[in-house]
């Protein structure tokens, strides 16, 4: 690979690290996993650099190799699960009721893969159904089937508190 082509790689990866380590965290839900999760979607992103016609391209597959590698660990039994932590990473607000986010955090957490990845690059990453299903490598109608399976356990589990827009799970506010 040319000097140019590994600056655009090293550029990408330095501006993009943070918003790449958020989807990573909320797929596995440990700071380390979720950093040993987003260094082998960047590796897995500067073997393909060369194939990328687009620089523009680089976020959407490194975020489907944290997709896909999130859920094949899961299938490989290799994660083990919620983690408690000391400290989440950049929340979207500040919760006015910590106990029911962390609720909702550990209830989350607690979902199959494909329905938390869903949920995440859905409303924790605001991505359009078609940009999900290019992340999950599945067609549009399983993701609208995992998000509408993910939200109705959620709402199961916390009813009209989630308020109809899902206020909850993506703000942390309750509405």
């Amino acid at each position: 690979m040319s000097d140019t082509r590994h600056d655009e790689f090293a550029d990408f990866a330095h501006a993009r690290s943070g918003a790449l380590f958020r989807t990573a965290y909320l797929m596995v839900g440990d700071h380390q996993m979720a950093q040993d999760l987003l260094q082998e979607a960047l590796t897995k992103t500067f073997v393909a650099w060369p194939r990328l016609r687009d620089v523009g391209s680089a976020e959407p597959y490194t975020r489907k190799a944290i997709v896909t590698t999130a859920i094949s660990w899961k299938r490989r039994k290799a994660w083990y699960g919620e983690r408690p932590v000391e400290h989440l990473p950049e929340t979207a607000a500040p919760a006015d009721d910590p106990e029911l986010r962390d609720l909702v955090w550990r209830e989350l957490q607690a979902l199959p893969a494909r329905q938390r990845a869903a949920l995440v690059l859905r409303f924790y990453e605001d991505l359009s159904e078609a940009q999900i299903a290019e992340a999950m490598g599945c067609a549009r109608g399983t993701v609208k089937s995992q998000i509408s399976q993910g939200v109705a356990k959620l709402r199961a589990r916390f009813g009209d508190r989630l308020g109809p827009d899902l206020d909850l799970l993506v703000t942390g506010k309750v509405s």
